[in-house]
Formats: structure tokens, C-alpha cells, sequence
């Protein structure tokens, strides 16, 4: 299944193949990590027993996700430092329009990379099984495509061609 979504990405240009294939060569220990959180189990029904890793999708939608986790995982520190030093200062201080840029900077640029240095950067899924100290790489999700939608079409499309399935996957 994963083979003829790459096909179909690869055809459309979302998501963009490589990407997808770069995050396997991470976690196949031939590529090393550039930022992204690392592959976790998913933790509840339908989709446990299997696995995720993220990967980056192109666009505004996957950059905007990433600012909004960045602002709310750091907020924005140096507007909280100008802040800070007019309350120090005991002056009554305003943001000017040369402020703006500096501000844009911290919320977008600045937050990306603390996201990367933190290795938290987010994105969609790369679904896959892990079997007698293997990877199985099964299919992609989305955030918003629906557990019961993905594990249905690992259901149908990959319990036929790796048995194993059956006992790793809950529910």
C-alpha cells in the first residue's frame, strides 16, 4: 500500500516522495534525524500495536502547524524579554513598527529552529509495524484522516501480505 501512495504522491506532488523516504532511512539508522520528533507507538484503538513517524509536508498547512506548536511550546521570548526590561526599567515602553520584523522573526524563524533543536517539529504520518527487530513500512496517514479509515485500509490492503499483523495489531 505504502508503494502505490508514494506512486500516487509522486504523481500529484503531495507529499512529496522523498521526504517520506528520507524519514524511512532515519529510522532504518542510514540517515540521521534533522529535527523531526522521533517514531512513537500509538497508544490507543485502532491504530495500536503499530507504529508512526513524522515526516514534513510541503506547503503553507504543515509550516503552520509547526509556528502554532512553536508559539505554544516556547511563546515568544523575546517579546517577553522587551517586557520584561521596561517593567525592570519602570518606564511606560510601546512596541514600535521597527519592532514588528523582530517580532515576525521570534514567532516564525526563531520557533522553527527551537522546534528542530528539540527535535519536535511535527508533521503527517508514516505508519509502520515493528516485527522480529524489523520495520514494516505499511501506509501514510494525516492527523485528520481517521484512525478507523487507516487501520480499515491496513485491514483490507496489508493484513494479506504480513500475516504478523494480526498479533500486533489491538482491537
Amino acid at each position: 500500500m505504502l508503494l502505490l501512495e508514494l506512486f500516487a504522491a509522486a504523481k500529484s506532488g503531495m507529499p512529496h516522495p522523498a521526504k517520506v523516504v528520507s524519514q524511512i532511512r532515519v529510522l532504518e539508522g542510514v540517515e540521521a534525524a534533522r529535527g523531526l520528533k522521533a517514531a512513537t507507538q500509538f497508544k490507543h484503538p485502532p491504530l495500536q500495536g503499530l507504529w508512526h513517524q513524522h515526516y514534513l509536508e510541503d506547503g503553507l498547512a504543515s509550516m503552520a502547524q509547526n509556528i502554532r506548536k512553536g508559539i505554544d511550546k516556547f511563546g515568544l521570548p523575546w517579546v517577553n524579554q522587551k517586557i520584561a526590561d521596561a517593567k525592570l526599567s519602570g518606564e511606560e515602553r510601546y512596541f514600535t513598527e521597527a519592532d514588528v520584523t523582530q517580532i515576525s522573526h521570534d514567532a516564525t524563524a526563531s520557533n522553527w529552529e527551537r522546534l528542530i533543536n528539540n527535535e519536535a517539529l511535527t508533521g503527517e504520518w508514516l505508519i509502520f509495524a515493528k516485527h522480529e527487530g524489523k520495520n514494516y513500512y505499511l501506509s501514510l496517514g494525516k492527523h485528520d484522516s481517521g484512525d478507523e479509515l487507516l487501520r480499515a485500509r491496513i485491514d483490507t490492503i496489508c493484513l494479506h501480505q504480513f500475516a504478523f499483523l494480526k498479533d500486533i495489531l489491538i482491537g
